[in-house]
């Protein structure tokens, strides 16, 4: 891959990355219960979810799926209805005990975090129609494709790291302060539980 085009990838990468989603709300999420640097996991659920995604649009399912009405909304919904499940959990949540520094007492396994991670990303189809529109302006067919899709895939996925875990999770710490009292706690889970419910009822009418 050329250098200005991969120059070309890495920013139209990095806008994306910086757009909220159901991503960014699970990674701010998982920052203000289990800590910054724990939020690592959920992130790496949602990079293997984007690595399925690449896969399964360079393998041409993807185009089967953005062109089968039925698979589509089946996914959609399936992906809508978990987001307002995790709401409605974020909703239902009671307030937990903490040291004094605004650290939960209990923390949640990494390897839920990234199986919740995991799940947020890959139920979403506009995902897969999106990657079937975004790939191909970085892709050339004249050339070996292999080396193209995993420099495209490395490049997409490093720059979600960074975008997810040093601007959301990072930008999560303004509002840690709030962990350290039950009210508090009760106010961030409103607040991610509504913003959950919010993007699944998006992923399901827009």
């Amino acid at each position: 891959m050329q250098f200005s085009l991969w120059l070309a990838l890495a920013g139209a990468g990095a806008m994306i990355s910086l757009t909220p989603g159901a991503g960014a709300i699970n990674t701010m999420s998982n920052a203000l219960t289990s800590g910054f640097k724990r939020s690592f996991w959920g992130i790496l659920g949602q990079q293997l979810a984007l690595v399925i995604h690449v896969v399964i649009v360079a393998a041409g399912v993807g185009i089967i799926v953005s062109s089968s009405p039925f698979l589509f909304h089946l996914i959609r919904y399936v992906g809508a209805a978990y987001l307002v499940y995790l709401g409605i959990r974020k909703l239902l949540a009671k307030a937990e005990k903490n040291d004094g520094d605004g650290s939960p007492a209990v923390f949640e396994s990494g390897f839920s975090m990234f199986r919740r991670g995991l799940w947020v990303n890959l139920l979403n189809p506009k995902a897969i129609v999106f990657f079937l529109a975004f790939m191909p302006q970085f892709i050339r067919p004249e050339q070996p494709l292999l080396p193209q899709y995993v420099v495209l895939t490395a490049t997409v996925v490093a720059i979600d790291i960074v975008v997810m875990w040093f601007v959301f999770a990072a930008g999560a710490k303004q509002l840690k302060h709030l962990t350290t009292s039950k009210r508090g706690q009760l106010t961030l889970n409103r607040i991610f539980g509504i913003l959950f419910i919010g993007v699944g009822i998006l992923l399901a009418l827009v």
